[in-house]
This record gives structure tokens, C-alpha cells and sequence, in this order.
């Protein structure tokens, strides 16, 4: 009997030194977390980054995106719902990580249409079209120009300024930040400045609703 009694003590001590751990590594998580999106925010948002939703929204999310990857184009979508559901509560920062061969230039083109406030719908009509002019992970500019024509643009003047060094810089400027974020795939995703803890749209959800959470019961 008295055996049996240590075989339980045991056990329960081990439940809970288990629980105890798990609960010292959500905390030390979470703090690095913090810590983590502190250092971060000087390398999310520039003054030039194309931005949706209302500019006091509670939750910023920042993409770091290029047009030519095909996942990008699966979760834009995705996160227009998420933003649809939630009104005038998150913000959508996109920030440039053109990684594929060829996905520069179609970054500078998109940088033109910002130019005559046409960004959102030529992102979005490249998007739709990215396996058109998106061949073995390789973007050609030549074929994306193709898809903008309808919509409105001064493509002669799109031509101009796409040799614009302002737009080069803008895109120097974003490259050396997923740098110094360390991103190193698209679309990398920051929610009030906390990294993903893995990858997913459902990862993705859960860090949104957790900030809206937050931002209810503050």
C-alpha cells in the first residue's frame, strides 16, 4: 500500500513538473516573442510602403511579398476575408521580397502603378494572372505588362518611370530589411510585429485573433 501511495506521489509530481515546464516555455515563448517584435519595428514599415485598411487599425499585418511567388497569390486572397471580416480593425503593410529571378522588375512595375494610384488593383490583376507570365520560377515583365492594360493606366508613363531611381531605392530599401528580418521566403508574415511561429494561414489567424483579443481586453 505504501508503495502504491509513492507509485501516485510519483506520478503526480511528474504531471506536474510536465505542466509546470510547458507552462515556463510558453512564458519564455512568449516573452522572446516581445522582445523580438521590439526589434523588429524600426524594419517593418517605411514611409513608402503600400498600405490597406484604416491607418489607427489595432492590428498591423505585415507581408513581405513577391508578385511572382505562387503562395503569395494563394494567401492574398485569404487575408482580404480575414480583413473583411474584422472592418476598419487590421491593416495590411506589403513590403517587396522579389526572390524569384525576374520579380524586380515586375516589383518597379508595380511601383509605377502606385505612382497613379492604381497599386491594389495591379497587384491584384498580376496576381490573377501569374501563371501567365510567371514560367519555372522565373518572372517575365514582358509578359505581366499584358495584363494592366485594362485598367486604366499611363502605360507610356509607366515605361518612363520605371527607370525612375526612386523606385530603385524603394526596393533596395525592402530587400535590406527582409534582410535584416531575416526572411528569406514569401510571403513571411509579421502581426504587430511578432513573427509567425510557423508557417500557414491558420498560424496566421490564430497570432490575428490573439492581437484582436488583446486589443478587446487590453
Amino acid at each position: 500500500m505504501k508503495q502504491k501511495t509513492v507509485l501516485i506521489v510519483s506520478a503526480i509530481a511528474l504531471v506536474l513538473a510536465f505542466v509546470s515546464g510547458v507552462l515556463f516555455y510558453n512564458a519564455e515563448k512568449e516573452k522572446e516573442a516581445n522582445q523580438l517584435a521590439e526589434t523588429n519595428r524600426a524594419f517593418l514599415i517605411r514611409m513608402h510602403s503600400p498600405t490597406l485598411g484604416k491607418a489607427d487599425a489595432p492590428v498591423v499585418i505585415v507581408e513581405f511579398l513577391d508578385p511572382a511567388c505562387e503562395t503569395c497569390r494563394v494567401f492574398y486572397p485569404m487575408v482580404k476575408q480575414m480583413m473583411a471580416a474584422n472592418p476598419d480593425k487590421i491593416r495590411l503593410v506589403l513590403r517587396y521580397a522579389p526572390f524569384h529571378t525576374g520579380s524586380d522588375k515586375v516589383v518597379a512595375v508595380l511601383e509605377t502603378a502606385r505612382r497613379q494610384g492604381k497599386f491594389w488593383v495591379a497587384l491584384e490583376a498580376l496576381l490573377d494572372n501569374q501563371s501567365d507570365w510567371v514560367r519555372n520560377h522565373t518572372a517575365n515583365v514582358d509578359l505581366a505588362w499584358k495584363h494592366l492594360g485594362g485598367i486604366g493606366l499611363d502605360m507610356e508613363q509607366m515605361a518612363f518611370d520605371m527607370t525612375s531611381p526612386e523606385i530603385a531605392s524603394v526596393i533596395a530599401q525592402d530587400v535590406a530589411d527582409a534582410k535584416a528580418l531575416k526572411v528569406t521566403k514569401t510571403p513571411e508574415f509579421f502581426v504587430n510585429g511578432k513573427p509567425l511561429p510557423a508557417f500557414g494561414f491558420e498560424e496566421l489567424k490564430a497570432l490575428v485573433d490573439r492581437a484582436l483579443k488583446d486589443h478587446r481586453n487590453p
